[in-house]
């Protein structure tokens, strides 16, 4: 099993474009065997420590294998949105990892 923390930072003024990209991407994680644990919009107040620019959105995603997820992010119907995730989405960044 893989696990996937997505830190997403978007685009000022942006944040309801963001909503849109992941309302149209994220139910094709199911396609590929991957489950979205949680999607979370943290408050300002929320975070005790941030070095950097603050996420708008955090992902805690599973697949099964890398595969799964390269699949995913390959995915022909996810990728017909690339043009709406560079509008929206100013950076991501992606933490990968296999349980303890």
């Amino acid at each position: 099993m893989l696990y996937v923390t997505v830190l997403i930072v978007v685009n000022e003024g942006k944040e309801a474009l963001c909503n849109t990209y992941e309302t149209a991407v994220l139910p094709i994680i199911q396609k590929h065997d991957g489950k979205l644990i949680y999607r979370i919009q943290p408050k300002k107040e929320d975070f005790i420590t941030c070095e950097g620019e603050r996420p708008y959105e955090i992902h805690f995603m599973s697949f099964p294998t890398h595969n799964h997820l390269n699949n995913f992010i390959k995915d022909d119907e996810r990728t017909q949105f690339i043009a709406l995730k560079k509008e929206a989405i100013k950076t991501s960044f992606i933490v990968k990892g296999d349980p303890l």
